[in-house]
């Protein structure tokens, strides 16, 4: 009887010892007998990997967006996924199905076997939609990094252009506890002589020099291209052509850097095709707006300082054209974080939002995210107390909880922000929507 999906997954995620181990060393012996590396495809598709502290999600579905409305058989990976494992593979815009990635899952399992290694769980599961993309001779291939990049295991496959949407500080037990050495492993993806796109100024100088060492033609934004925004649209514009686009579901940031790299990539891309990719694309869970329970929701994975200063300018646009609508809304939160990361830092983005009268939070509602990683709800409830008023903070048992006392604490006209880590997002969205299949 073949395994199902769930079954797969939970077998993948226990025969390693560390749910994150760094290195291609294990890797590429598994992926040289599965036939992925970059000499054994045999169409030669176009790759684009994109590595970043923040934004990786967003530009690289951009990305895939306009090559595919463009007429290129697009694949795209990315994690982590918010409902469905599928989400994370995707050919022309659809998930693989179930039977796609179990045919994968084993595939990759008897190379591993033969081999005679162990993988974790994302090496597997990369090392399977590398396979799967492979056997469906897509033309493009539009890969998102994990962490960091010189040693994640994306980083096997050789990119055509490369893509570093920003550096911040995050993933400091891996990368490094500084911008420069951090930079230094996100530039681990550069190649020789290929595009470099690097979406925020200045570039740290590690990797510029490192982009130097390899020879490659480095575009910065606000240095080689630049960006217009005009309300209903915008303007994008490097040294060769200018455009005026249509505003995105997404941060129009990476779209930008989107477009930039689809610009230096040699595949035949008009403006068209740019056009249609903007307005098709879409993401859950990075500014996404809905209306669920008749109320309304801002979900977002913001997860550290970096990313959260990013979501706030979103956010507080947002919500001063809700209030713009709405003049007696109120604004509720739902939040919680994982235990590894900086929570402080990002409460703080939030604290200052709302003195600077960016925002006006009323109620918060935490809990625990249920992972081993998550922050228990003590120390989420001590570190939210010291930015937000106790009177306005209700700690529940579980985000199901939290989800549902927020739409009894709201009205149809309130604003729900939900916001701390993909985990966050994810529980949020199965209590509102319904458990996932697997």
């Amino acid at each position: 009887m073949q395994k199902s999906l769930g079954w797969w997954l939970e077998y993948m995620a226990s025969i390693h010892v560390s749910a994150i181990d760094m290195g291609l060393e294990r890797v590429l012996p598994v992926a040289r007998r599965l036939g992925v590396l970059n000499q054994d495809l045999p169409n030669k598709p176009m790759i684009f990997s994109a590595a970043g502290t923040n934004g990786k999600g967003s530009t690289t579905a951009t990305i895939a967006a306009i090559c595919q409305a463009a007429g290129y058989k697009t694949a795209l990976y990315q994690s982590p996924h918010l409902l469905s494992f599928t989400e994370r593979v995707r050919i022309d815009g659809v998930c693989v199905d179930d039977k796609t990635l179990i045919e994968a899952f084993e595939q990759v399992e008897q190379a591993r076997l033969a081999e005679g290694l162990s993988l974790s769980f994302f090496e597997m599961t990369t090392l399977a939609a590398f396979w799967i993309f492979a056997q469906a001779s897509c033309d493009v291939w539009v890969l998102e990094i994990g962490l960091g990049g010189r040693l994640d295991v994306v980083n096997i496959i050789d990119p055509d252009v490369a893509v570093i949407t920003n550096i911040g500080i995050d993933h400091v037990d891996w990368l490094g506890d500084d911008i420069e050495k951090i930079a230094a492993e996100k530039a681990g993806i550069i190649r020789p002589n290929i595009p470099v796109i690097f979406g925020s100024n200045p570039m740290p100088a590690s990797a510029s020099q490192i982009a130097q060492q390899q020879g490659a033609e480095i575009h910065q934004l606000g240095e080689h291209y630049h960006y217009q925004d005009c309300g209903e649209s915008w303007i994008f514009a490097n040294a060769a052509l200018t455009m005026t686009l249509p505003k995105p579901k997404l941060s129009l940031l990476n779209a930008v850097n989107a477009v930039a790299a689809v610009l230096a990539s040699p595949l035949a891309i008009d403006l068209a095709a740019v056009k249609t990719g903007l307005d098709i694309v879409q993401l859950a869970g990075r500014f996404d707006q809905r209306i669920i329970a008749d109320r309304h929701w801002i979900f977002d994975v913001a997860h550290n300082a970096h990313g959260m200063a990013f979501f706030l300018e979103q956010w507080a646009a947002a919500w001063q054209a809700h209030l713009a609508i709405y003049p007696e809304a109120r604004q509720k939160i739902v939040f919680s974080m994982l235990g590894d990361k900086d929570v402080a830092a990002v409460l703080e983005c939030v604290q200052n939002a709302s003195r600077q009268g960016r925002i006006a939070t009323d109620k918060w509602h935490i809990a625990a995210i249920d992972n081993p990683r998550a922050m228990s709800l003590e120390q989420l409830l001590q570190i939210t107390t010291d930015y937000v008023d106790e009177c306005n903070v209700e700690q529940h048992p579980s985000l199901d909880k939290a989800v549902q006392a927020v739409i009894a604490d709201s009205r149809e006209e309130d604003l729900i922000v939900v916001f701390g880590s993909f985990h966050t997002i994810s529980e949020a969205l199965i209590a509102l929507l319904g458990k996932p299949y697997d």
